[in-house]
């Protein structure tokens, strides 16, 4: 037997996979699914019939939920493709740093201050915009793959 210790670094998600299996065939759209290692809302399927080989095929065109880059697959119907878990959690907004980070106030009480502000113009405007005026606002936040992203907001009403 060894003497040495060993030390592991504890993972909130307990190992846990980033995305399910699931047939081709069966995703919809406004489903998930991961194109080149991202994870993308599906915004158009077709699927072309079988060929000499006998496999149809379906055709994904989607919209990266972080990025909103355009990204397209092809893959057979009957074959597994990956669906990313996609979580949606709300927190109230307490503050914004100087440096686009925001501070957030979880469920539990406890503050989350991990997250940058959105890249997106419109939706971090009317956040910067809300918190000025001092109203209570709630912010969606998405998350898939180990990434998160503030994706909406909701005002509360005035402090």
């Amino acid at each position: 037997m060894s003497d040495e210790e060993h030390h592991f670094e504890s993972k909130a998600d307990a190992g846990a996979s980033k995305t399910y299996p699931q047939q081709a065939g069966t995703i919809r759209k406004n489903g998930y699914i991961v194109i080149k290692n991202r994870p993308c809302k599906v915004v158009e399927v077709s699927t072309s019939k079988t060929g000499k080989h006998g496999h149809a095929k379906c055709h994904f065109v989607g919209i990266d939920i972080f990025t909103n880059k355009k990204l397209e697959d092809i893959v057979p119907s009957s074959h597994n493709c990956d669906v990313p878990h996609v979580n949606r959690t709300d927190y109230q907004l307490i503050d914004i740093s100087e440096d686009g980070f925001v501070s957030l106030l979880t469920e539990s009480g406890d503050t989350k201050d991990d997250l940058r502000l959105p890249t997106d113009e419109n939706l971090l405007k009317q956040i910067k915009d809300g918190f000025a005026e001092g109203k209570d606002l709630v912010v969606s936040v998405m998350s898939a793959m180990g990434e998160e992203q503030i994706c909406a907001l909701k005002d509360i009403g005035p402090k």
